[in-house]
């Protein structure tokens, strides 16, 4: 069976050695994949054990558990690693986790920081990138406000008429 981590490797060959403690995740990113494929076999030992000490107690592993074993793993895509090598000491990993939950297909898009300390890599902290907030750079122009291209019609009659 492949791995659900995307790589072309067998999960035996691939994540399921770092999971049982077999292997150390070698790179940032190594250990973000077996991180995915720990909820995608629904291994939360692992999941809670590679968390970093300082920000375990943060970890709810009950509502991990359930959002693990009721969802259904679609894939993982690895979309920038910065860093995380086997000689750094921090990394980052961006990536976007695809399964489906109640019959809805869904997308978590983060930017994971990871640690590596006394030669083992922990996930440490994530910023959620699902939900980017939108700045404006101009205010806001109502439906029936002047067009601010100074055209003299109201906006919804003229720039806003698409």
């Amino acid at each position: 069976m492949l791995c659900s981590c995307g790589n072309e490797l067998d999960y035996s060959q691939c994540c399921e050695p770092v999971i049982r403690g077999k292997l150390p995740a070698q790179t940032a990113e190594q250990l973000m994949r077996s991180r995915y494929s720990a909820f995608a076999h629904n291994e939360m030992d692992y999941v809670e054990s590679s968390h970093h000490p300082k920000t375990r107690k943060d970890l709810d592993m009950d509502g991990n558990r359930k959002w693990a074993k009721n969802a259904e793993w679609l894939g993982l895509e690895i979309v920038d690693v910065s860093a995380g090598s086997e000689t750094d000491k921090t990394g980052i990993v961006e990536f976007k986790a695809k399964y489906k939950i109640n019959g809805k297909a869904t997308t978590h898009h983060e930017r994971s920081e990871f640690r590596k300390e006394k030669g083992t890599w922990y996930f440490y902290d994530g910023e959620d990138l699902n939900n980017v907030t939108y700045v404006r750079e101009a205010p806001k122009v109502g439906r029936n406000e002047p067009c601010p291209c100074g055209s003299g019609k109201k906006y919804k009659k003229c720039c806003g008429a698409n």
